[in-house]
Formats: structure tokens, sequence, C-alpha cells
């Protein structure tokens, strides 16, 4: 998946946009979508369209819900409040996607979040939570026990949000992806901010792992190569970072990684002996060494940044 084609399902639904279309025969067996067509919509507008989402999606609310553009993502903050404000009116909701849009209508630098915990504080039952966007990100440490899957996609996620992950209480989580991107654009994190999560003393139920879009990446896989969380994880995902030959041998002469179902790598600065050393040295393992691209004169860099 890439950030500039849309999903067409959501924690395992179908999507369907709030404002076309037929209604579907169950609301609550679909992900709702809402996407305001005009990039500087206003939040009067955006608040309009949440409304005739409920009106549709049943007296639970969405199951699903993906937020795409509200209107001047990249001055206007995310509706956090206006979702927070409504908790009653979605009492079913299991997932949400926040701020899913394509680099037309806003980078992914450039999209404002906000605090997102009023979001958790609000969702006790809230399994799945993606963000997308980092500028204003902000978490604070809080017990979560209904999540299982968390995704924060940026083109550089802030040290202060990597340390506060850590600092959770999510008994429950199965999946954390990270995208760590660039230190141009706040992506300030180091493999030290990820102690808490690398060493394994939290997030007890973690099976899959993803530190993806990484500047860092060949300090991460050093980092990866020694953590103890590994033993525990099916799923180890470094695509789309800067990984070349030196974190990969690191990779290679760490633990051992023969217990994973799947490494993915994609995106990548390694020789092609060195990826297909990955291969060859984990034969249980679904290895995905694709897209291997070739460093430039101004060096390496990750698949999403600006």
């Amino acid at each position: 998946m890439t950030i500039n084609h849309f999903l067409t399902t959501f924690a395992g639904l179908p999507v369907v946009d709030f404002g076309g279309g037929p209604d579907p025969a169950d609301p609550a067996a679909v992900a709702w979508r809402i996407d305001m067509e005009d990039f500087e919509a206003s939040e009067e507008e955006f608040a309009a369209a949440f409304e005739k989402m409920l009106e549709r999606s049943g007296p639970a609310g969405p199951t699903a819900l993906i937020v795409g553009e509200w209107g001047s993502a990249y001055e206007t903050t995310a509706p956090i409040e206006l979702l927070v404000g409504n908790a009653s009116r979605l009492t079913g909701l299991r997932a949400l996607f926040l701020g899913e849009m394509s680099s037309e209508q806003c980078e992914v630098s450039w999209i404002r979040q906000g605090d997102i915990t009023p979001l958790l504080t609000a969702f006790p039952a809230l399994e799945r939570l993606w963000v997308r966007g980092a500028e204003g990100l902000d978490l604070t440490p809080l017990r979560h026990e209904g999540l299982r899957e968390l995704v924060i996609q940026s083109g550089g996620l802030p040290a202060s949000v990597v340390r506060a992950v850590g600092a959770c209480d999510l008994p429950h989580l199965t999946h954390l992806e990270l995208w760590l991107g660039v230190a141009a654009y706040g992506g300030d994190a180091g493999a030290d901010d990820l102690e808490p999560v690398l060493s394994g003393r939290t997030l007890p139920a973690l099976t899959h792992l993803g530190l993806r879009n990484a500047e860092i990446a060949e300090e991460l896989a050093a980092a990866v190569a020694a953590a103890p969380v590994v033993s525990r994880l099916t799923s180890l995902d470094l695509s789309l970072g800067v990984l070349g030959d030196t974190g990969a041998a690191s990779l290679l002469a760490g633990q051992p990684l023969t217990h994973l179902e799947s490494l993915s790598l994609h995106h990548h600065f390694m020789t092609p002996e060195m990826a297909q050393r990955l291969v060859d040295d984990l034969p249980g393992v679904t290895v995905d060494v694709s897209d291997p691209q070739s460093e430039e004169r101004w060096g390496r860099y990750t698949a999403v940044a600006e």
C-alpha cells in the first residue's frame, strides 16, 4: 500500500463513501469514508458531512471510519474534538483511520494532527487506530485495553510520540507500525527512543512490529538484531527506508530470525548479493527484498518524506 492509493477495505470491511451510492444492506458491515472534495472546505461543511454519515451508518454509528481531507488539512487540525464530542453516537466504532489523504490533497508531512489521547480515552472499545501525518501530533501515555492495532504513518515522527507509544500500557496490542521518516520533517527519533518496545518490557501481546520509512534504518537494524522483543514476533517490517548492506549484515549477525513468518525490507539500498543472502539464509521466512533503489548523488531517501 502506498499513500497515493486509497484503501478499498479497512478493518476487513469494504469501504463506502459517505455521500454517494445506495445504502448498504448492513451499514455496520462496511467502513465509511468521509472526504471533502473541496480541499479548503470549512469546519461547518465537514461537520455537515459527518452528520450525513451518521444518518446513513446506523444507530451505533460506523464500525469502521476513515477520515480523509477535512478541509485545509495543512493548517486545520484534525477533527478530533468533533469525534470525541460525538462519542455517545459512535458506540459501535472499532476502527478509525484519521487522515487518509493522497499527496495531491495534502503532503503527508503537512497534515496537521493533534493530541490523539482524547480519542483513545473517549473510545475504550476502539481496536484499530491509524493516523497519517505527524504535524502537531501528540500522545500522553495511557492504558487502553481495547487497542489491537496502532499505525502512525508520517514523513517525520517526533521522538516525543515514539517515547509516548512505548510508555503506553496496551496489553492487547498485537500490531504496531511506526513510519519514522526523516529529520528534515521532524523525524528526530533514534533507536534509544524505541528501547521500551524493543526490550519487550511493554506491549506484551505484540506479534508484528513495523519500523518503516526510516532515515535511520541502519541504526534500527542493529538495534533490532539484539532486541529481546523480536523473539516473540511473527512478522517484522523495516521497509520503505534506507536499509543497505550494513544494516542487512547486522540482521544476519544478530539473533536468529528463522522463527519469523515474514521479514519485509522492500524499498532498500542493498546490493543484489546481500539481498539474495538474506533470502538464502532465512529459507523458512517470506523475505521481501523487492523494489531495490539506487543511491543518488545526494544520498539515500525514504519512500515517503514530504
